[in-house]
């Protein structure tokens, strides 16, 4: 109980710590903002702070700070560093930066605003991989919610699929203060409520709490770098929450709520994928019977198990919605990112009829993704996430050199945008997933890679003329 306690309070610190540091990229704010200048009804909807910060939660959480802390507390309690560390750095950070990029940018997809600091010439090396990373990510979410509720209810699984696409194509075209606005903010606090119901029973039920250790424990010896930060994602860093976060950029009344709804959001999903993180390896006992845990049942599985035990009915209720109706409010969020990508490209106002059409395209894919087996999608999606985390990192670095001239803030993203490079790099070269290469030989070429990276960084940086 004690590194939860511990944990938590780092994150906390850190967040009060880093307030008077991140925000200052951007002073002096802007009172006016997209939402207030481009008010449209649909995409563009001015609206309350608290409810931004919960709708922003719930888009970046979903159940992905439970099934990558769970899968990644395989490694033993050295995952409760990633979580922190990688969070106050280097998460927390790439979300802020792509909200606030967002809003500089007259409310931008994220892809529009690579393509415009990184260089024309990546906007369709962009824009297809992170479609295809909404569109697995959304069919992620819809299977596994799906085959839950084929579990609890008997109903064959193409049925909750269908139920739950129809939902997603509504989120997707409808107004985002019509449903969006109105059900995330109440998911968003059974999220926080499940998470503190499970640690609670914990507590009560005399689990013993693992004590932290730096030693590798994963079942099989796999080696924790790479691979542990790529399957840890949601709860540390993700690329994912740069597309949900110009969705809010897109609501948010003043800058001066950037770090509250962008930051502060990333850091209550850190403490979720803690919590999720120790549960889980109090609850089990060892990172081996976790491991079989995850084998047998998925990470759903083990979410329902954990809570029903520890918390009795009141737990299984909250196990249920947060493993089925947590992921479908991520999956739909990620489908209309993918909407406004395309429209953003195409420099389309939005249009009923459009939009329809462009959900109705991208539906066509996730139905042949929710094909196929849970792992197999979880897998390549975690990469590509990653993937997509570093690459926005290097552009928030290229914008804090070109739009708002501040020379050395721009370490602060480029020294995480360096070490996700060496991560996922070094992890396509050496994983089974890419070239199957000699470990060694991986780390050690993803960490050139890197270091080349910060190379032209410091050259980008000594052209850059200070007129602060």
């Amino acid at each position: 109980m004690l590194v939860l306690l511990i944990g938590l309070s780092i994150l906390v610190l850190g967040f009060v710590l880093y307030s008077r540091v991140v925000p200052r990229m951007f002073m002096p704010f802007r009172n006016t903002t997209p939402a207030i200048e481009k008010a449209d009804g649909v995409d563009f909807v001015p609206m309350p702070t608290w409810k931004n910060y919960m709708i922003q939660l719930l888009n970046i959480a979903g159940t992905g700070p439970i099934f990558g802390a769970l899968m990644g507390a395989k490694w033993g309690p050295i995952v409760f560093l990633w979580i922190i560390i990688g969070t106050l750095l280097g998460g927390a950070v790439h979300d802020y930066m792509a909200g606030m990029m967002s809003v500089r940018e007259k409310g931008l997809s994220i892809t529009a605003i690579i393509t415009k600091y990184l260089g024309h010439w990546t906007r369709f090396l962009i824009l297809v991989p992170v479609l295809f990373l909404l569109i697995m990510i959304s069919a992620t979410f819809a299977r596994s919610a799906s085959d839950l509720l084929e579990a609890i209810t008997g109903l064959p699984m193409l049925f909750w699929i269908a139920i739950i696409l129809v939902y997603f194509l509504l989120s997707t075209i409808l107004p985002i203060n019509k449903v969006i606005g109105r059900l995330y903010p109440i998911f968003g606090i059974l999220l926080i409520v499940m998470a503190v119901t499970v640690i609670g029973g914990l507590v009560a039920g005399g689990y013993a709490f693992p004590e932290f250790s730096i030693e590798n424990q994963h079942p099989t010896g796999t080696e924790y770098l790479p691979d542990m930060f790529i399957t840890v994602a949601c709860g540390a860093i993700s690329g994912f929450h740069a597309t949900q976060s110009p969705m809010i950029a897109r609501c948010i009344r003043t800058e001066k709520e950037g770090y509250v709804v962008f930051y502060g959001a990333m850091i209550m999903e850190s403490a979720i994928a803690l919590i999720w993180a120790i549960s889980g390896l109090a609850f089990y006992g060892d990172t081996g019977s976790l491991a079989d845990a995850l084998a047998a049942g998925g990470p759903s599985g083990v979410i329902h198990e954990v809570a029903t035990t520890v918390a009795g009915p009141v737990g299984g209720i909250l196990a249920i919605i947060g493993v089925v109706i947590c992921p479908i409010t991520s999956g739909d969020t990620a489908l209309r990112a993918a909407r406004l990508m395309v429209e953003d490209d195409r420099s389309r106002e939005h249009d009923k009829m459009v939009s329809l059409a462009i959900a109705s395209i991208m539906m066509v894919f996730i139905i042949m993704l929710c094909m196929l087996d849970f792992s197999v999608l979880w897998n390549y999606s975690s990469w590509l996430n990653q993937t997509l985390a570093t690459i926005v990192l290097w552009t928030a670095t290229a914008f804090i050199l070109k739009a708002l001239h501040k020379k050395w803030y721009s370490l602060i993203t480029a020294l995480p945008a360096t070490f996700m490079t060496m991560i996922v790099s070094s992890f396509i070269l050496h994983s089974s997933q890419g070239l199957s290469l000699d470990y060694n030989f991986s780390i050690i070429a993803g960490l050139l890679l890197a270091l080349l990276a910060f190379v032209v960084y410091l050259r980008a940086v000594l052209k850059t003329k200070v007129t602060e």
